[in-house]
């Protein structure tokens, strides 16, 4: 692992297909549910794109897990990628999708909070550390490279840690998105106090003054639906195309995660038949929390013209982020999808039915387990329980 580290220690950037600037044409251009045209949109499409928080591979932070890797060079670009989509959904939740960030200007309290949910330490909740750990429960040893399923079922379980943003988490299954298990899900009822207590999370640091908000609030628990799909065998199914950048134009889009063989992307929009998409294959040094609690943002936020790439070029393994602020945006896409991509496809996508298939097993919400670690601490602890019970068989022995 570590030889393989140390060929991308110096990399910069992974060469990619893409074309600097924007060409002069006619055309629109869709990013996360929002159109541009090209002739008169051009500073406003930027400004969208330089705005959505922009993570990459980083270095020099604390080694994951006290003795691994130091830096995700090499192998991190997935989980930086789902980290973006999420980071996408947070700033939904708190901020509205109009917000925009600009260079130097004073942003809300809420964004800070956001950003530090993602800083590289082992007690911020989504962070590479955390994400890295959490991977081993899902087969992936720390420092292997991540496919978009492995993110989504990742980013599910953390988030049942973090008691902030309160997110609910749905991770489709055999490409069918079930609109009766969705709704049971957002409308759990509130934890009790005991739960709460007893399930203190390992970034509490940097979340402990929110660590009550939004966790006894009863209602429609804010919905981060990802869809993983397989839109071929070697190569996308040209069949599949209108109805992938269908879902760019729907208000509620995350994006995709995907890419190429183990060159992952964050795929934010399209301009004809070319996606356009963050790159996380930047290697930047380590930014620490300060001492005030605030966070130097200036390499957080892609400044310079976003990448293309052609569709067909697109691995067929990806995986849709929607989100869902309340019931009604649920209920919105839901209508989107039945007009926009399953009325008009021969073979379709994905599916989106109404009640949960008598076959699979029952639906059961996911629940924070009633731990005082987090999920990766968890994973540490069990590892070492298993150790130790092996030993004292060997000693019986």
């Amino acid at each position: 692992m570590q030889s393989v580290l140390s060929k991308y220690e110096n990399q910069t950037t992974v060469l990619s297909e893409y074309l600097e600037e924007f060409p002069e044409t006619d055309g629109s251009v869709w990013i996360l549910g929002r159109q541009y045209h090209l002739k008169t949109d051009k500073s406003k499409l930027l400004l969208d794109i330089s705005a959505r928080l922009w993570f990459t591979y980083r270095r020099k932070f604390s080694p994951i897990g006290g003795t691994g890797p130091s830096s995700d060079t090499g192998w991190g670009c997935m989980l930086r990628c789902g980290q973006m989509m999420l980071a996408q959904a947070l700033i939904c939740r708190h901020l509205g999708r109009d917000w925009h960030w600009e260079r130097h200007k004073k942003q809300p309290e809420e964004y800070h909070k956001i950003l530090r949910c993602f800083i590289d330490r082992k007690d911020c909740c989504y962070s590479i550390h955390q994400m890295a750990q959490m991977g081993v429960g899902e087969g992936k040893s720390i420092g292997e490279w991540f496919g978009p399923n492995t993110v989504a079922q990742v980013l599910k379980k953390l988030a049942l840690f973090d008691e902030w943003n309160s997110l609910a988490v749905y991770v489709s299954m055999d490409n069918t998105v079930v609109i009766e298990d969705i709704k049971k899900m957002c409308w759990s009822p509130p934890q009790s106090s005991t739960a709460v207590r007893g399930s203190t999370l390992s970034h509490r640091s940097a979340l402990s003054q929110n660590k009550n908000t939004a966790v006894f609030c009863s209602g429609w628990k804010p919905l981060l639906l990802i869809i993983p799909l397989r839109l071929g065998i070697n190569h996308i199914n040209p069949i599949y195309i209108d109805a992938f950048k269908e879902c760019f134009k729907m208000p509620q889009s995350l994006g995709a995660l995907g890419g190429k063989p183990n060159n992952a992307y964050y795929f934010v929009g399209f301009l004809g038949n070319q996606l356009i998409y963050l790159d996380p294959h930047t290697t930047q040094i380590f930014v620490d929390l300060e001492e005030n609690g605030m966070v130097d943002d200036q390499s957080f936020h892609c400044q310079q013209a976003p990448h293309r790439m052609k569709i067909m070029n697109l691995d067929p393994s990806v995986a849709l982020g929607f989100f869902c602020k309340e019931e009604k945006d649920f209920d919105n896409w839901c209508s989107l999808v039945q007009k926009e991509i399953l009325k008009q496809q021969s073979l379709r996508m994905f599916e989106l039915v109404q009640n949960h298939p008598a076959h699979w097993p029952p639906f059961i919400p996911p629940a924070k387990p009633e731990v005082t670690t987090s999920g990766a601490e968890l994973i540490e602890s069990t590892d070492k329980l298993f150790e130790l019970e092996e030993e004292f068989e060997i000693l019986s022995v």
